[in-house]
């Protein structure tokens, strides 16, 4: 039977519950929020985070004390690059761990949606840093000056090594996690920045063109701002719990009228808790209150197959507008 399915979440609310005439009642007993693990901070990604930040922290000593015995501004700049990435990946790794603890009683979703405030740090943050590389790479265009390229090839190559470990390290599991691909987008600036020092540190040994760092730079730049825009997009999106884009609010709106004994859904909202995490609410005019069980069975095997399986639908018997003033249509 439904009343079995507690992680169903689909409850009666706004005292609305004597709509329901089996006896199945999820009222203030039915925990919505605590009845699930919400393991949304897999222990493979919280270690792929952690090696991630240990091979980040020899390239930062690395490059920095190679850009110093250099004289390498490109070397300097990646090292700044690199600091600013060590700290949203222990952000990252922190939020991956504090996401997994349990919530106090008056958190009832426990600390999910960090994970979306540090992916927006840290495509904020990616967004800060390219402008500072633009402004750097014109400045170098105006002022150059001669570097040691021996060295910094040495430590850009090191860099872009160690970056493409991490890469792989995170590439697997950033997907899952908004968090987690804000951390990844961060390495995979830094493995870029790393080869376009390689590359003008190769055309600066066999040329002397010193125009070839600041030209690097700014073809890097261009590809982190792609990453980080979006991630910067998808994360406000979420926090202003926007329909996920995947999902047809219409479309779901038609499926859930043709449940039969729906006469019409209204005040209907979906919107994305954290990474895989889609919940909607809904009020759902059913006439014969002798259908609502079967309604509400109907309805969460329907949207359980368009993934989304945080649902709370209160039924009513009519509209019910003079008792609630703010329905959205």
């Amino acid at each position: 039977m439904y009343g079995a399915r507690t992680d169903a979440s689909i409850l009666f609310r706004n005292g609305m519950a004597h709509t329901h005439s089996h006896g199945h009642h999820h009222g203030p007993g039915h925990d919505h929020a605590h009845g699930h693990a919400h393991d949304h901070g897999p222990a493979g990604s919280t270690r792929a985070l952690a090696w991630a930040l240990g091979l980040t922290l020899i390239i930062l000593v690395a490059e920095g004390a190679g850009g110093w015995i250099a004289n390498s501004l490109a070397l300097l700049a990646d090292a700044g690059h690199v600091l600013t990435d060590a700290g949203a990946l222990g952000l990252s790794l922190f939020v991956s761990w504090l996401a997994r603890q349990p919530g106090a009683p008056e958190k009832t979703y426990g600390y999910l949606r960090w994970e979306i405030l540090a992916a927006l740090i840290n495509g904020a943050t990616l967004l800060v840093i390219s402008a500072w590389i633009v402004i750097e790479a014109v400045m170098r265009f105006q002022h150059p000056e001669p570097v040691s390229g021996g060295i910094m090839l040495i430590a850009a190559v090191l860099g872009f090594v160690i970056n493409a470990v991490a890469v792989w390290l995170l590439h697997g599991v950033r997907e899952g996690s908004l968090n987690v691909r804000g951390a990844y987008l961060h390495v995979l600036g830094d493995m870029l920045a790393s080869g376009g020092t390689v590359v003008a540190a190769l055309i600066i040994r066999s040329t002397g063109w010193l125009q070839a760092d600041p030209i690097a730079s700014l073809l890097t730049t261009i590809l982190i701002v792609l990453g980080a825009w979006r991630l910067v997009r998808e994360s406000v999106d979420v926090l202003l719990e926007a329909a996920p884009s995947h999902i047809d609010l219409d479309g779901v709106r038609r499926q859930l009228e043709s449940v039969g004994g729906v006469e019409s859904v209204h005040d209907l909202h979906v919107w994305t808790v954290t990474s895989g995490m889609v919940a909607l609410s809904a009020h759902a005019i059913v006439r014969e209150s002798s259908d609502h069980q079967a309604v509400l069975e109907q309805s969460h095997d329907l949207l359980a197959r368009l993934g989304i399986h945080h649902v709370t639908i209160q039924l009513e018997c009519d509209a019910g507008f003079e008792r609630v003033g703010n329905l959205h249509p």
